[in-house]
Parts: structure tokens; sequence; C-alpha cells
């Protein structure tokens, strides 16, 4: 049988491997930062009625430009942004690869913070733009100065914000992302996934793009959405920049079906949205209880929870797999991290967790690593 090597591959995807989460059929699955919630039966009626009317219309390419969704997208980021200000695609990850098409590439370099998405690197290889991995400060922080000074010391074509970062949940701060901007000649992405999951009135970088060209506010309908099946992402940024992604993606890219859909759920975002503080009690449960068991729980601005004092994370994923839940070993040693989902599931999680004793407290509260899993 031929193997990857024996193909004629570009040279510097040899020794790669592709971005994959662990996909288990279990009872508790908090791995992969999902909304666990379902959609409201009221509101799937109603997306699955909008599909219906979408499909009887796919003998026909879909609008290329799909103005309606760019204008449900305008409306609810507020701001006062407009339609052309908005860029959509097929999932968040599509949307970063088109900038990195657009404004990366051979010869450009692309600079995140590691530990960070494990994408980011994964999406500058496979358009061939160098990555470049940047330290952060205790406790995965990441102040004005220190970013600041690695866009300096480092001079990238892009560099990428990930507020609130994953997978340590850290916040980041407006202050930072000015920071950045001013020291940065080029474009700056500031990736705001689990915004929605941020306390309450927390600014979005959203209110710096005004005279800010070179500035992208990405975000995703995957999380708090619930909407991770559907692949729907989307950004707000000048026209000008969206301007540059429709010359790199592909025709009729976001299909009737999909735009569909996502008008569907954005038609009923303050339903679709309630569940978000429900999320957020269960993150901050999941801090507390953490803590009470003896781990180090970091804080989180995002539906999910880093902590540290793990003994030994292989062993703990395994026997809390055992158990019929599922999390995520992100790489950083003596760290796990956990999604916050419903109730039921969070104490699943924690009373799986309670059953196999305290950690020792042995290992070092601060220990951490440039590793970049997601």
């Amino acid at each position: 049988m031929t193997s990857l090597s024996d193909l004629p591959i570009r040279d510097d995807l040899r020794g790669r491997t592709p971005y994959g989460a662990p996909q288990k059929v279990v009872p508790v699955a908090l791995n992969v930062n999902e909304n666990t919630h379902p959609v409201p039966e009221d509101v799937a009626a109603d997306i699955v009625a909008r599909v219906a009317v979408a499909v009887t219309g796919v003998n026909r390419y879909p609008d290329r430009e799909f103005t309606e969704l760019r204008e449900a997208f305008a409306r609810y980021l507020g701001h006062g942004l407009t339609a052309e200000q908005v860029w959509a695609a097929n999932g968040s990850n599509e949307v970063l690869q088109h900038i990195l098409q657009a404004f990366g590439g051979p010869g450009r370099s692309l600079l995140g913070f590691a530990p960070t998405y494990s994408m980011y690197p994964l999406l500058a290889s496979g358009t061939g733009t160098g990555w470049i991995a940047a330290g952060r400060d205790a406790e995965f922080e990441l102040s004005p100065e220190t970013a600041a000074a690695a866009v300096r010391e480092h001079d990238p074509d892009i560099v990428i914000l990930c507020s609130p970062n994953n997978p340590t949940g850290t916040p980041l701060s407006l202050d930072t992302v000015e920071a950045v901007y001013a020291a940065a000649r080029g474009i700056v992405i500031v990736d705001e996934a689990y915004a929605e999951f941020m306390p309450e009135g927390e600014p979005s970088a959203l209110t710096l793009l005004p005279g800010r060209e070179r500035l992208l506010v990405s975000r995703t309908m995957s999380k708090a959405f619930a909407f991770a099946g559907a692949r729907v992402g989307y950004l707000a940024a000048d026209p000008a920049v969206v301007d540059a992604l429709r010359l790199v993606r592909l025709p009729y890219h976001l299909s009737a079906i999909t735009q569909a859909a996502a008008l569907g759920a954005l038609a009923h975002s303050d339903e679709m949205l309630a569940m978000v503080g429900e999320i957020r009690a269960q993150r901050d449960r999941l801090v507390v209880e953490l803590a009470e068991l003896g781990y180090l729980p970091h804080c989180s601005g995002s539906n999910f929870v880093l902590f540290g004092g793990v003994d030994d994370p292989h062993a703990v994923f395994e026997a809390l797999l055992e158990r019929g839940v599922l999390i995520r070993d992100v790489g950083i040693p003596h760290h796990l991290r956990v999604t916050a989902g419903t109730e039921t599931e969070t104490t699943a999680f924690l009373e799986a967790l309670r059953a196999l004793g305290r950690p020792s407290g042995a290992v070092p509260a601060g220990a951490q690593s440039v590793s970049s899993q997601s």
C-alpha cells in the first residue's frame, strides 16, 4: 500500500500531522469546547424550514456575495458595522485561511503567542507562511509590553491574538491589542471565537476597528451559537480587507444551505445565546470545585477551563475516559483542559475526577510549555 512518504507532496509538509482532537463516542464529551446544549426545538424548526426552501433552489448557484447573511452579521455585531465590513466562510478556520492566503504566503510570516490554538501553525504551513511562536508572561498572560516587544523583534507580516486564548482561556486586554497594532507594520488579527463567554460588559476588539484598516476581528458561530456542525465563521474589518479576501476565496464558497441555516440561527440570536449564562456558571463552578479538589485552575474568559497540578495528564485522561468522560490533554505539562458542559455533564466530570483521588501536589503550579494544542 502507498504511504504518504511515497507521494510527491511539498517538502515543507513532510513529517507533519493533520489537526485532530480525539473523536470518541462517550456519554460525556467535554474535549473540543463545543456548546453541549442542543439548539432549541423552535429554533431548529425554523432553521429546517429555511433550509427546506433553500433546497428547492439548489439547482442554481447561491448568492456569491452572501449579502443577506453579511447584513445579518453586521446587525448582530453592532458597533456601526455594515455588510461591506463583514466576511464569512465555512468556519472561522476558513476565514483565517483566507486571510493567510491574501496577506501571507511564501516569504511572509505569522506571529502568535504560544501556547495558543494549534490550527494557527497548521494554517500557516498550508499557505506557505512562516510560523513564529513568541512567548507569554507568567500564568499565560500577555502584557502590552511583552506582545509589542515580540512584534518589534520578529517584524512579522501578520500577528494573530487569540482572545480569550485557547487552550488556556486567558483574557486579553484591549491595551495589548492596541500595543500590537501600533508596533506592527502588517495585518493584526484578533480571534474572538469565545468572545460571547467573556464577562458582561467586557469590550470587544470590534471597538478598535475605526481608523485601523489593518485590524481584523474574527468570530465563529460554533461556540456560543451551538452551531459547530454547521461550520460558519465570520470577521469584521475594513471594506478593503474584505475586497482582498474575495481574491482568494473559492467561487460560491458558502452554500445556499449554509447561508439559510446561519440566517435562521441569527434570527433567533437572543434565544440561541440564552444558554451562555448557564455555560459561564458551569465554567465558574469548574474553577471553584477543581481548586477544592486540589488542582490549579487558570482564569478563563471562555467556555472551558485549563487546570494544572495534574501529576500525570495522560493517566488522568485515560482514567476519565474509562469512566465515560472525554476531556483534552493539550500538551502543556501537568495540565488538562475541560469544556464547561451542561450542569449534568459538569457534575459527571467532577464526580469522575473526584473518584480518582486528590493530586499529590508535587508538580509546580506554573508548569507550562510552548506547545500549541487546541
